[in-house]
This record gives structure tokens, C-alpha cells and sequence, in this order.
């Protein structure tokens, strides 16, 4: 089954937010039908997670389990934005390994 829309949600630290929530918009991937942009929904969170043996840790330190308020980031876009709209958030995100959850949207007529 091929789809034509995702919910994208990725989790990340506050202060990136901004850059990131601009940039998404500049290629119109924050964009509804035209008549929106900058939709995008966010809340905030409590991540936890221990870096382990050969990570390099944006936070947190080799061995020991961290805790860090984050930015929790939902949103949609079409299938021809995905890999750009990846490639900013893996360009924008300080993490070296962030959390990307890609969601295939199932559209209805009502």
C-alpha cells in the first residue's frame, strides 16, 4: 500500500525547537492544503537513556542513566517531503542518534 502522508514525531531539547519548526516550514512540509503553515503540534516530556561504551553523548555521561526535559514533536507531511524533512531534523538535532518515528497516515473520505 502506498501512502501520500506521514506523522512524523521526533523528541528534542528545547532550545532547537525554534530552527527546527522554521526550517520545516521554509519547505513546506508544516503546510495544510494551503491555507495553514507551521502546523505542528509539541509538549513536553522527560527523556531517559544511559550512553554506553563508544556513544558520544550530546548529555549525559558514559555509563550513567540521564534525564533531560525535552520537546516532544508531532506533525505531518507528504510522502515527496520525507527524506528532506529527515535529513533536517538528523541536520538540525544534536543528538547523534535521534529518535525519528516515521507513521504512515491511512486517508479516509468522510
Amino acid at each position: 500500500m502506498n501512502y501520500d502522508n506521514y506523522k512524523i514525531e521526533t523528541y528534542i531539547p528545547e532550545e532547537f525547537f525554534l530552527l527546527l519548526r522554521k526550517k520545516l516550514n521554509e519547505i513546506g512540509a508544516l503546510t495544510i492544503d494551503e491555507i495553514y503553515d507551521n502546523c505542528i503540534t509539541t509538549s513536553k516530556v522527560v527523556s531517559y537513556w544511559r550512553p554506553l561504551k563508544g556513544s558520544n553523548p550530546y548529555s549525559g555521561d558514559i555509563g550513567e542513566v540521564s534525564q533531560e526535559d525535552e520537546i516532544k514533536v508531532e506533525f505531518c507531511c507528504s510522502r515527496n517531503l520525507l527524506s528532506l524533512v529527515i535529513d533536517i531534523i538528523k541536520t538540525i538535532h544534536p543528538y547523534e542518534k535521534p529518535v525519528i518515528i516515521v507513521l504512515p497516515i491511512i486517508s479516509i473520505q468522510i
